[in-house]
């Protein structure tokens, strides 16, 4: 399950899909991979954090402005509307049980109003502490959302983080605890003593034969990073009460002049999407996806490789090696990010297997940290899967490996149409593991029909961020042939104006 990226209140039509996956697909595990969190909702707006090391509420995204200003118009608006009704009906000869009942509406509606504003009046006087506490409330009230699914099927889970987690203010070491509040979490503790769980994230889920008697496969889930790092703050600017939770995930290092100047070549002044760049898995993890095999092996007691699945959040950039490049005007294409830009690509179908979807590019970090290779080199990796790219469903072998994506299978972020966004299944058996079996479970396969909010599918779909994405979306063959019939319908109406226009002024003339 990929991007879920919710607020406290999970939207229903994302714990419907999950409901009807896991009723379909009856799994034994279901992972997690990032990006549960919608860390910029205007929930947490108060407590948002752009990057790690910065102050809470500092850098509130305009979008997540507007998009609050948004909500609480629209609340009053409806108070405003139901209080309006309430009174109109009050007008007419309603029976007294009716009366009633509106009564008792409007007095609730009253005391909702109420709260709002005492809200409004307290904002200045709650503490960092205060902030944070609900910060951590609204945490788990999500995780509770989207968990329920699996909580109430007895289905294990193992989740790691993306790069909107910790932006709600409650960085990943924490809801690593919290996600350990619910039945059938599988996160362990996490230290540098533990050979399978280095780090939040990161950590190993082996997985024995029938019998017990040996490890047949093993689940690696790695914390891909976030963002590239910005030059460190003085510790005084970090954002939780405990020192060492920050400094716990703070990744090491500057930037150079270059890499700053090279951050800034994507920009956008609206932080639709990130400028900055995307980090990398720390080296602490990198080293680890090599030992831990290693430790695998000992367990064995054959010093054979371990058969191994990883997933985390942010794909590589070996994933571009799944693409092809084309010319611009290729349908379907879509423009590299980044060090990618300026270049159109399509799936590679010699390396792609069938059935994929390319939506959008590939959001990588802009170096390459070497981590498919060292994958490769450990032995006994076969499939790295990633979300992140929430319009992205393709599988294609590179590498001695399958690289893969699941699309969001969440409703309150941007993604595919309602019909393809859902989650992927995976199926093993302990004689050969590597020989998996993958397909999409999709909504227009196990729930069918229209989502709740049809007009936010479509925004979320068509949403343009940059020159880029514009672009990408002229390609798409509906979108150019709906916006060339527009086009040539204002045309032939211009045009018909104008002749309209000249014949008036040519018998004005001519009389």
């Amino acid at each position: 399950m990929a991007d879920i990226q919710d607020g406290p209140d999970v939207s229903p039509d994302t714990i419907r899909l999950l409901e009807a996956a896991i009723e379909q697909a009856d799994p034994d595990l279901v992972v997690l991979t990032g990006d549960q969190i919608r860390g910029y909702d205007p929930a947490w707006m108060r407590t948002f954090l752009r990057r790690r090391g910065e102050k809470i509420g500092d850098r509130v995204r305009v979008v997540t402005k507007f998009e609050s200003a948004f909500r609480e118009k629209n609340e009053r608006l409806h108070q405003a509307a139901h209080n309006r009704i309430a009174q109109l009906l009050r007008l007419i000869h309603a029976k007294p049980e009716t009366v009633s009942r509106l009564d008792t509406m409007h007095q609730q509606l009253d005391d909702v109003e109420q709260r709002m504003l005492d809200a409004s009046e307290q904002h200045r006087d709650t503490t960092k502490e205060q902030l944070l506490d609900d910060a951590r409330a609204k945490v788990r009230q999500c995780f509770q959302g989207f968990l329920a699914p699996m909580v109430a099927a007895n289905v294990p889970f193992a989740a790691t983080y993306g790069n909107h987690d910790f932006q709600c203010g409650i960085l990943v070491d924490e809801q690593d605890d919290i996600y350990r509040e619910f039945a059938g979490c599988l996160n362990p503790k996490a230290s540098d003593e533990n050979a399978l769980a280095p780090e939040p994230g990161t950590f190993a889920l082996p997985i024995y034969t029938q019998d017990g008697t040996r490890i047949a496969m093993s689940i690696m889930m790695v914390n891909s990073g976030d963002y590239a790092d910005d030059i460190q703050q003085d510790a005084d600017d970090t954002t939780s009460s405990n020192s060492d939770n920050d400094m716990a995930h703070a990744r090491t290092g500057s930037t150079s002049a270059s890499e700053q100047a090279a951050y800034m070549v994507n920009a956008r002044g609206l932080d639709l999407a990130d400028s900055d760049g995307y980090g990398l898995p720390s080296e602490q993890a990198l080293n680890w996806l090599e030992s831990v095999q290693h430790t695998l092996q000992q367990m064995n007691g054959d010093n054979k490789p371990v058969p191994s699945i990883a997933f985390q959040h942010i794909a590589p950039q070996e994933f571009y090696d799944c693409l092809k490049e084309v010319p611009a005007y290729t349908p379907h294409a879509v423009e590299g990010a980044r060090a990618f830009s300026g270049r159109c690509f399509v799936l590679n179908p010699d390396v792609c297997y069938p059935g994929g979807m390319l939506g959008e590019s590939i959001g990588c970090a802009d170096t390459n940290a070497g981590q498919v290779e060292r994958m490769r080199q450990a032995g006994g990796y076969f499939a790295l899967y990633c979300g992140h790219d929430h319009k992205n469903a393709f599988v294609g072998h590179v590498h001695d490996m399958d690289l893969g994506y699941a699309p969001t299978c969440g409703f309150t972020s941007y993604g595919p149409k309602t019909k393809l966004r859902g989650v992927r299944l995976f199926e093993f058996h302990e004689s050969d593991p590597m020989k998996y079996r993958t397909r999409m479970l999709n909504w227009g396969e196990l729930v069918g029909g229209r989502s709740s909010n049809e007009l936010r599918v479509f925004v979320e779909d068509h949403v343009v961020t940059d020159g880029a994405s514009l672009r990408d979306e002229l390609r798409r063959p509906s979108v150019f042939a709906t916006l060339s019939a527009i086009s040539a319908s204002v045309l032939a109406a211009v045009s018909y104006g104008a002749f309209r226009i000249s014949r008036a002024l040519y018998r004005a003339v001519h009389r």
